[in-house]
């Protein structure tokens, strides 16, 4: 009985970790055009649409985010001040850091630690775990967030929301640049 539950706990983890391997790469977009620059694209005034689909896929939420990005040298600051469906307003500060190679690194309030990004082509791989409030729990949720460029105005972005690597839902947003 033992070995069976070591041989299967073994398998478990052999599972997982190839599963953590087989997603794709920021070096994968290596070559789309045009080159997502954060430091230009989020630079001046911006808008976002966008939705959490829980993990059936239904619209649990709509919401439409109002940004402001500035740059001084490697530092930078997106306001982020988002106002839902059901009328209830929320604001985010992201403190960036361009780490140099396609690297970034970030900070907000409600951010566990540090996010980290990496950028490749017309595409950002972007990690963090977020402190939600639900319900009046607080829960520590990861984001593996992805940010395609479009084109000089537009950006698409796609994040998994997971905790215990058992996936809750998905952000989906399409940024304007003004």
């Amino acid at each position: 009985m033992q070995r069976r539950r070591l041989a299967l706990a073994a398998a478990t983890t052999a599972i997982a970790l190839l599963a953590g391997c087989a997603g794709p790469q920021p070096s994968d977009y290596a070559n789309e055009r045009p080159v997502l620059d954060l430091k230009t694209y989020f630079n001046g005034e911006l808008v976002a649409h966008g939705i959490f689909t829980d993990r059936s896929g239904k619209v649990a939420r709509r919401f439409t985010v109002q940004m402001t990005g500035t740059w001084n040298g490697n530092q930078g600051t997106l306001d982020e001040r988002f106002t839902y469906s059901d009328g209830k307003t929320e604001r985010r500060v992201w403190r960036l850091t361009d780490e140099g190679g396609g690297r970034y690194s970030g900070r907000a309030d409600d951010v566990v630690g540090v996010a980290s990004g990496v950028a490749a082509g017309n595409a950002l791989n972007w990690r963090y775990t977020l402190a939600l409030p639900v319900d009046g729990t607080v829960y520590h949720v990861q984001f593996d967030d992805w940010m395609y460029l479009m084109d000089d105005r537009v950006m698409l972005n796609k994040a998994a929301m997971s905790k215990f690597g058992i996936f809750l839902g998905e952000v989906t947003l399409s940024f304007t640049k003004r």
